[in-house]
């Protein structure tokens, strides 16, 4: 018990550090109480598996904790893997002294642990460490979408040529990978369409589902009218795929009969699966099954290990799931990177021969065999490759193609040659060129505060140059309606102006995180007019889910005034079923909020935004990678701006890659 104490000490000092947490305590405690005699590796073992689930990371790999172990752990300073002064940093050098045999025959001779078999609460596989339930997503994961990968088609019908052909007539792109996505999702019950922003993913989905629909239409022995689903992560991500589906459907060649049976609204997937109040199961699973022919889901980078697995679980066998997504953008806040652990290796469209032979038969498209295998999974993963939306002259594109591919030199040669990329290129371009020159601080501090209050110089609905915050105060204060029937509208308005800009950062604490940033922006924009913690103007994110109000963790809303002058929060109305545009919901009965001026970079997944400004703080951080870095420059359409604090900050983070 005196050893036990003395390792229970240690971890005292590494909550002290901020290295774990009490919950990892806690369940090391859990551990003691299984196994009072457990080793010291045991109980280490347990607190850093514990501690890689808080980062997200569903398993504990022990081969890369012996070889890297301060990049495994994200501990921040490279020199704390030495003896140093105190406990804490002490018991770090002592845990890189054990041995990957030392760790793995430790873990071997614990009642706690297994390879799978019975109900220890740690499973040890492959050198990887899981906790039981999380091994247990995994391998439902695999065992699931496994059955739905055998090929359900031999053969596509000889009419559906002629479909093809009309939906793409001409393409310049060779090969044309949207083509290819249609027709290899035909082929199985589970189909991955990823690729960057632009790339054509929503548009190549409503070609699918028309193709879809036409073969069970004329489906000889069985015609029927098939159930679509749509569903995406958060409120926000199925309210822009259902806008996004509505302009695709526009624009698509087939008749109007199969363009209504296309799905054009979105649930979240908490609503598809059905939540259950301060409940992690759902009403939908194996014995409740969903009703569907198809299932399709947006942004499904954003799915962590437990949803995806839930999913998978409450779909019955005969039902198609079509998944779509940018396989480099962040993984889940939660745990376990779902989308880029399914799409690796898509890059190099490594399809086996009888994949091969499918698309040139039916897509016309010839490819060459991959230098590299492929895996089953990826024999029914498409890459779009081409953007539309960004080409050679815009510098947000280049510049995310830049940091995606971890070429820091690329991407810094981009940011200084701004003349010939605007979109990167702020106003007012002095103080921008001079924080590029010399990044400091207080320079940093002084252009963000002008990018914030910017008004766009609006005197209609629309800003006439790059606005800040300033243009969604002045739909509030300049255009409130004069009938309640107009409130709903304005609402809407003011909430369409907000989104033309949004602060982004890398962290929570900090002058450079949220709280930082979020206070010193309230005081830039309300300093006369602020007089309580609810005002009007005030942004606010859902933090925690109420299933009970409709609203989800990453919801925004803005606090108006409604038609009586009561102080109300705004959301936009995601229930498809519903015709309202605006929710009006008083700040008394939201569940956990914050204000949300600026947000981290992983709570603006699914979103997209005119103008992106990016602050970075002072000093590198384990949570400043490369995906980081790529998803919060993708969340711009128009423009993106970086601020730097610091020099040096943005290339180290983009050399920085948790793949």
């Amino acid at each position: 018990m005196i050893r036990q104490a003395a390792v229970i000490g240690s971890m005292q000092h590494w909550i002290a550090k901020g290295w774990l947490s009490h919950l990892n305590r806690a369940f090391v405690g859990f551990l003691l109480e299984l196994e009072p005699n457990a080793a010291d590796a045991v109980l280490w073992a347990g607190a850093l598996v514990s501690h890689q689930l808080d980062r997200g990371e569903v398993y504990l790999d022990l081969e890369k904790l012996c070889e890297q172990p301060g990049m495994t752990l994200a501990i921040p300073a490279d020199d704390a893997w030495a003896v140093e002064q105190d406990a804490a940093t002490a018991e770090l050098a002592r845990l890189k002294v054990y041995s990957l045999e030392v760790w793995k025959t430790a873990l071997a001779q614990s009642r706690l642990v297994s390879s799978g078999e019975g109900d220890t609460p740690l499973v040890l596989a492959d050198n990887r460490l899981y906790l039981r339930r999380y091994w247990r997503y995994e391998q439902a994961l695999q065992t699931l979408i496994g059955l739905r990968l055998q090929a359900t088609r031999e053969s596509l019908p000889e009419s559906l040529s002629e479909r093809l052909q009309s939906l793409f007539p001409t393409n310049s792109e060779s090969p044309d990978w949207q083509k290819i996505a249609c027709v290899l999702a035909l082929r199985a019950r589970f189909a991955i369409i990823t690729g960057g922003p632009g790339t054509g993913k929503t548009t190549t989905l409503t070609k699918l589902l028309a193709l879809l629909i036409h073969l069970a239409q004329e489906d000889s022995e069985n015609p029927k009218n098939l159930n679509i689903l749509l569903a995406a992560p958060t409120g926000k991500a199925a309210a822009r795929v259902s806008e996004s589906i509505a302009k695709a459907l526009d624009n698509l060649a087939v008749d109007e009969s199969i363009k209504q049976s296309i799905p054009r609204k979105a649930s979240t997937l908490h609503r598809l699966l059905g939540s259950r109040h301060d409940s992690r199961r759902f009403l939908h699973n194996r014995y409740n099954p969903i009703v569907a022919d198809i299932v399709i889901v947006d942004e499904a980078s954003m799915i962590d290990l437990e949803m995806m697995a839930s999913l998978l679980e409450a779909l019955p066998a005969n039902t198609q799931l079509i998944l779509l997504g940018d396989k480099d953008q962040l993984a889940s806040v939660e745990a376990g990177s779902v989308m880029g652990d399914l799409c690796r290796g898509a890059e190099h469209a490594a399809y086996d021969p009888e994949t091969l032979a499918w698309i040139a038969n039916y897509a016309g498209e010839r490819l060459k065999p991959a230098a590299v295998p492929g895996s089953a999974i990826n024999q029914q993963t498409i890459m779009l490759r081409h953007s539309h939306r960004f080409d050679e002259h815009s510098g947000i594109g280049q510049l995310a193609k830049a940091v995606n591919q971890g070429d820091a030199l690329r991407a810094e040669a981009i940011l200084s040659d701004l003349e010939h990329y605007p979109d990167l290129l702020p106003e007012p371009r002095a103080d921008y060129f001079a924080l590029r020159q010399q990044p400091a601080p207080d320079a940093a501090n002084s252009l963000l505060r002008k990018l914030v209050t910017n008004t766009g110089r609006c005197t209609d609905d629309k800003p006439r140059s790059r606005p800040g915050y300033g243009y969604y105060l002045a739909q509030i204060s300049g255009c409130r309606p004069s009938t309640a029937e107009q409130y709903d509208e304005w609402a809407m308005r003011v909430l369409t102006a907000f989104d033309a800009f949004q602060v982004l950062s890398a962290l929570r604490r900090g002058p450079w995180g949220v709280e930082g940033l979020n206070q010193r922006i309230e005081e830039w924009l309300f300093a006369k007019s602020k007089q309580a913690f609810w005002y009007e103007g005030r942004p606010v994110m859902i933090t925690r889910n109420d299933y009970n109000l409709g609203l989800m963790n990453g919801d925004i809303g803005i606090a108006l005034r409604d038609s009586t002058d009561k102080l109300k929060v705004a959301f936009p109305c995601a229930d498809p079923s519903s015709n309202q545009q605006i929710r009006w919901i008083s700040p008394m009965r939201l569940p956990d909020v914050e204000t949300a001026f600026a947000i981290t970079v992983h709570k603006s997944q699914g979103s997209e935004f005119n103008h992106v400004a990016l602050v970075l703080p002072e000093t590198i951080s384990p949570v400043l990678t490369r995906e980081l870095i790529y998803t919060g420059i993708t969340r711009a359409k128009e423009g993106f701006t970086l601020l730097e604090s610091s020099g040096g900050v943005f290339s180290k983070a983009i050399l920085t890659c948790r793949k």
